[in-house]
């Protein structure tokens, strides 16, 4: 794990200083995903220590597309940098392959991270015509080029302390002995942590941790290859992150439908109005009254202006 010592043009209690602190405070430590800047919002309020940027949920949030590496570094930023304007919990962020072929956009694509306020990332070893990591038909790159993905990710930090998550998509395609000898690749390459993606049993997880000696992510998601582990259980397997990453997201989808569906078939909002969220605890959350009373007092003080004036 990265040492959080400053480094040069960066201010000394950053984003990535946050993550370590958290990942060292909580064990393991649950990261939840924030698929915008208003959950991210409510992952604090909800006690969380740091939360996620999900590729798929761009993907499919933002673009309204399906997670086949489609989005771009681009796409990615914007929405990286509307969650950590509004929100100084620690985000990690998921960078596929990195976005693009070659060492130097790996190394834009983190240096970019670092500029937008992101704490950590993630890049994986599929091909570049990636698939999500539950579904069928995936193709991982060769280990060479994974490790080389990772040391070009590693070398980029222009702050020492921006935690590097190397992911392997290998356990589904050539089985977990192959993807723990990826794993140590990645761990020489510079990765400070290790994501064994779609594993299947406790067991699995234990391997990796025993073999990396390097922090391990579960990736808890719903509907997936991954059974729904408790924090107790991960935490007994020596897992030391557990990620959430769409699980606010699709229950804002399904809740979404069900309102969509009522208003078209009944002609008002009144049967679902239990289901939602009211407006004081929209502006409760936003901080809505904090910015009110501010337009206030610049308005009295402009009052006073003009009567010392006249």
């Amino acid at each position: 794990m990265p040492t959080a010592t400053p480094s040069a043009g960066l201010p000394v209690d950053r984003p990535s200083a946050a993550f370590n602190r958290a990942l060292a405070d909580e064990s393991p430590l649950q990261i939840v995903g924030a698929i915008n800047a208003n959950h991210a919002l409510l992952a604090r309020r909800a006690g969380y220590r740091a939360i996620y940027l999900s590729g798929g949920g761009v993907a499919a949030g933002s673009l309204g597309m399906p997670d086949l590496g489609i989005n771009t570094l681009d796409d990615v930023l914007v929405d990286v940098r509307r969650i950590t304007d509004a929100c100084d919990l620690p985000l990690l962020v998921d960078i596929d392959t990195g976005f693009g072929p070659s060492a130097f956009n790996i190394a834009r694509t983190v240096r970019s991270l670092i500029k937008a306020g992101a704490a950590a990332c993630h890049i994986e070893d599929q091909a570049g015509a990636k698939r999500c990591g539950h579904r069928p038909g995936k193709e991982v790159v060769p280990v060479v080029e994974m490790a080389d993905r990772v040391k070009a990710a590693a070398d980029a930090r222009s702050d020492s302390a921006f935690f590097l998550i190397a992911r392997t998509d290998a356990i589904a395609v050539d089985g977990v002995e192959a993807a723990i000898e990826r794993a140590l690749a990645c761990v020489e390459a510079g990765a400070d942590a290790i994501f064994p993606e779609a594993a299947r049993d406790l067991a699995t997880y234990r391997r990796f941790v025993d073999a990396v000696h390097v922090p391990v992510l579960a990736n808890i998601t719903e509907f997936g290859a991954t059974p729904l582990f408790t924090v107790d259980e991960l935490r007994s397997s020596g897992v030391a992150m557990v990620l959430y990453p769409l699980s606010a997201f699709r229950a804002m989808n399904k809740a979404a439908e069900a309102v969509y569906e009522a208003i078209r078939r009944d002609g008002t909002q009144r049967a679902v109005l239990d289901t939602m969220q009211t407006r004081e605890e929209l502006y409760d959350r936003i901080g809505y009254h904090d910015f009110e009373r501010r337009l206030d007092t610049l308005a009295q003080a402009r009052a006073r202006a003009q009567n010392e004036s006249r």
